[in-house]
This record gives C-alpha cells, sequence and structure tokens, in this order.
C-alpha cells in the first residue's frame, strides 16, 4: 500500500524570508528507508527545511532530490511525499474513515474503494474501531493515529512529521514514539520527523540531524552526537554534557593540558594540535565526573581536577544533579546515582573537587 523507499537528498538548500536567512545552504542525505530526526531549538531552521522538502515553501536556492528525481519546483501533491501538521488538521465533520479517504475522493476514487483502503490504514494505526467517530470524540492520541494514516493513504515515498508529538501528555507521548518507530519500521520508508525534544530524538532516529542558526552542526547517530558532540551548541544542547574552556598550557605523548576555572583538565588529541595559549573546548559527560568533598584528598595526580562550590543539589529519582561553580562561567552538571549521594552526601555551599578520567573528555571545535 506504500511506495518504495527513496534516499532524499538536499543539495546547498537554502531558505530566505526577506533580509533573514532561516536555512543556509544546508546539505543532507538520508537514506532510503530511514528514520531522521531534524534537531533544535525555535528559529533553527528545521521546520522551513521541513516545509521546503514537502513543497509549502518555495526554495531560496539550492535542490532537493528525492531517488533520481529533482523535486524542488514539483508542486507537494506531485513530490510521493506527505506530511503529517502539529495540530493534526483533521476535518472535524468527517468521520475518521472519511477523514483518511478524503484525498482519495479528490482523485474521483470511488467510495467502496477509497473506504477500503482507508480501512486498511486505520487497522494498521490500531483505529478500525473507531472508523465512523469523527475527531471530538477522540483523544489526543486517536486523532494522531488517525491523522497518520491519512498522510499513509496517498502512498508516499517518505513521511513527513512536523513537531507530531508535542500536543501529548508526557506518558502518551512515550507511547506514542514506540508507535511510530513501529510503524516507520513496518512501512520501510523514511520519516523525517522535526522536534526540538533532544529525548525524543534519541529514542526514535537513525539519524539525528542538529540544526542551529539556519545550519547543520552535527548529523549522525544518536550514540555518535551524544557520545561526541562536534560543538560546544551540540554539547550543551544534546543535554548530559559540561562544556570546559581554558587555555592551552602543555602538549605532551598526545595529550593537550589546559588551565581551567578552578583547576586543570586534559584530553585526548589527534590530528590538529592547539598551540599554547590558545583557546579550547573540552566536552565532558556529567555521569563521567566524580565528586568528592574538597576536604578529602586521596594523594592522587588527577590530570582533570577542578575545586569549586556547590549551588545547587537537586533529586531526580535515579540520580542526583549536582551543580558546582568553579568561579567563572556556568556551573559544572555532575550526574550521582542515588545510592552514591546518599552514602556521601553534598549540600549547597560545600567546597567539592570534580575529577574524570582523560579518555571521558574530548576537545570541541569552536569557542566556547
Amino acid at each position: 500500500m506504500v511506495a518504495t523507499a527513496q534516499t532524499l537528498e538536499l543539495v546547498h538548500l537554502t531558505k530566505s524570508y526577506g533580509d533573514t536567512l532561516a536555512v543556509n545552504a544546508i546539505d543532507l542525505k538520508v537514506p532510503a528507508g530511514t528514520y531522521c530526526c531534524l534537531l533544535g531549538p525555535s528559529g533553527c531552521g528545521k521546520t522551513s527545511t521541513l516545509r521546503m522538502i514537502a513543497g509549502h515553501e518555495a526554495v531560496t536556492a539550492g535542490d532537493i532530490i528525492l531517488g533520481t528525481d529533482n523535486i524542488t519546483d514539483i508542486p507537494p501533491a506531485q513530490r510521493r511525499t506527505a506530511m503529517m501538521f502539529q495540530n493534526y488538521a483533521l476535518f472535524p465533520h468527517l468521520s475518521c474513515i472519511d477523514n483518511v479517504a478524503f484525498s482519495l475522493k479528490m482523485r474521483g476514487i470511488a467510495k467502496a474503494e477509497r473506504h477500503a483502503r482507508a480501512g486498511k490504514l486505520l487497522d494498521l494505526v490500531q483505529m478500525a474501531e473507531y472508523a465512523k467517530r469523527r475527531p471530538n470524540q477522540l483523544s489526543g492520541g486517536q486523532q494522531q493515529r488517525v491523522a497518520l494514516a491519512r498522510a499513509l493513504v496517498t502512498e508516499p515515498s517518505m513521511l513527513l512529521l512536523d513537531e507530531p508529538l508535542s500536543a501529548l501528555d508526557p506518558f502518551l507521548r512515550v507511547r506514542m514514539r514506540a508507535e511510530l518507530k513501529r510503524l516507520q519500521t513496518d512501512l520501510g520508508i523514511s520519516f523525517i520527523h522535526v522536534t526540538h525534544s533532544q529525548e525524543e530524538a534519541m529514542a526514535l532516529a537513525d539519524l539525528v540531524v542538529v540544526m542551529n542558526d539556519g545550519k547543520i552542526e552535527q548529523a549522525g547517530t544518536a550514540r555518535d552526537v551524544f557520545g561526541r558532540p562536534r560543538t560546544p551548541f551540540v554539547a550543551r544542547f544534546i543535554g548530559g554534557h559540561n562544556v570546559v574552556s581554558g587555555r592551552v598550557d602543555a602538549v605532551r605523548e598526545g595529550i593537550l593540558m589546559s588551565k581551567v576555572a578552578g583547576g586543570h583538565a586534559a584530553v585526548s588529541i589527534a590530528g590538529a594540535k592547539p598551540s599554547a595559549g590558545e583557546t579550547i573546548a573540552i566536552a565532558v559527560r556529567s555521569d563521567q565526573i566524580a565528586l568528592r568533598p574538597a576536604s578529602a584528598n586521596d594523594g592522587a595526580a588527577n590530570d582533570n581536577e577542578v575545586t569549586g562550590t556547590v549551588a545547587s543539589v537537586q533529586y531526580q529519582g535515579a540520580f542526583v544533579e549536582v551543580r558546582v561553580d568553579a568561579g567563572e562561567g556556568e556551573p559544572l552538571l555532575v550526574t550521582v546515582p542515588d545510592g552514591v549521594f546518599d552514602a556521601a552526601p553534598f549540600k549547597e555551599g560545600d567546597r567539592a573537587v570534580l575529577t574524570w578520567s582523560v579518555d571521558h573528555g574530548h576537545l570541541l571545535s569552536g569557542a566556547a
């Protein structure tokens, strides 16, 4: 019932609104059958990118290639894509089955055939028993399933989703993202999903594309982007990372030593080697930092050691978030398992020492 998946390629894709550059000459290749999340803050260009792919926004410059076809200037209805909108946009006066079958009706397909095809899709999204109900008789999650079925009835090669989970409560959001992933896997086509939720992108995407200020900061698997953010922006936006800035002090045996606020930091380097005195930024995950009282001296010499004052302590269930002010820049975040924290608790105002392995930090490109 659904068309064959096809590769999507964006070539120097650009969108301007007057003097405002919303999307700045981005290049991206999404392999056929990929769940791709465009992730970033409001105004980063992700929705403009999605709307250009759908044909709902004119391209200022660049090309959109789907399979072997350049679809840049093709009308939306001829692109072999389908879009599911953030507000679902269901017709309130039509039943579920007539909402799903509406585009088939516009194509002149007979009622029996369009209802048969719509019925199969309602069954696929587990909404067949609600076929005769109207949208106002459905929950938000049920409306979303109907909107999905309506988008798929045109047999697209690619489904485009504009923040489809944002209107749902947290519990239902988790359930529905599992359903989205199941559908994408079963159908075998690519989903391009716009979101500002890091958790959503991590849970769903084969390919995470982090956007900022109209550009792609980083694209890769969720593990790659989270495990090795490329820039300070990605490290901060993706969450769970600290960005430690300092000046290069020395380089020895592939290890870069730097002076940072509250102490010193070291990081393994490969390729380009910053010179002494140069400002650098290092990312280190909050769950890979050890915390001890400043009064407790274990006698060990640590390549990475920062001393500061506990600024806040927040219980989060399985772990405790401790923020430590080292005197300059943003406080450093340490996530401590609740059992470990309970054995050696901290409170605001305590002096604390943060340490981590040289292998747990990595050098970022660009200034902090």
